[in-house]
């Protein structure tokens, strides 16, 4: 197999210093409020993006620790299988989110709802479009019965690099 090799486009601030205490999805990170800061060789690349009002980040787990193929999610305190679950441990350590945007000013975005630990080099920005990325779902498994719990639910730490 071939290595895949990433380069960040550039790195993402939040009022998050560390792990701990950053909410665990955007939905539980309601006006917390970031930017984006893309490198200079990659901003051509936002133009026309100012028309739309989500984006997704893509980027890198930096701080997570070694991958784990079982975790205890922080919805949950029984084991489960890392790909039915959004733990930063992964093998690959990609992390997503859906952001609102507020403004592109230059080669930085102001964002809302941000779920992300400053410092965390960013992959990729796609935008959101309903349309194209919203379906309605059968069933969420495990996580059906534990939803209640993620506007309060925060990062305990748990999966950290040491």
């Amino acid at each position: 197999m071939t290595d895949i090799v990433l380069t960040p486009i550039g790195v993402i601030h939040s009022p998050f210093a560390t792990a701990a205490g950053v909410p665990i999805q955007p939905r539980a990170a309601i006006g917390v409020a970031g930017q984006v800061v893309v490198f200079p060789e990659f901003s051509e690349g936002l133009d026309d993006l100012a028309g739309f009002s989500h984006v997704y980040l893509l980027y890198h787990f930096h701080l997570a620790g070694p991958s784990q193929l079982k975790v205890v999610p922080f919805l949950d305190s029984e084991p489960r299988g890392v790909f039915a679950t959004r733990a930063p441990s992964r093998p690959n350590r990609l992390g997503l989110s859906i952001v609102r945007l507020l403004d592109v000013r230059g080669n930085t975005l102001d964002v809302e709802n941000l779920d992300i630990v400053d410092g965390t080099p960013l992959l990729d920005i796609k935008p959101y479009v309903p349309a194209f990325d919203h379906w309605q779902v059968d069933s969420i498994g495990w996580l059906a019965q534990r939803l209640d719990a993620v506007s309060s639910a925060k990062a305990d730490g748990r999966f950290r690099h040491t």
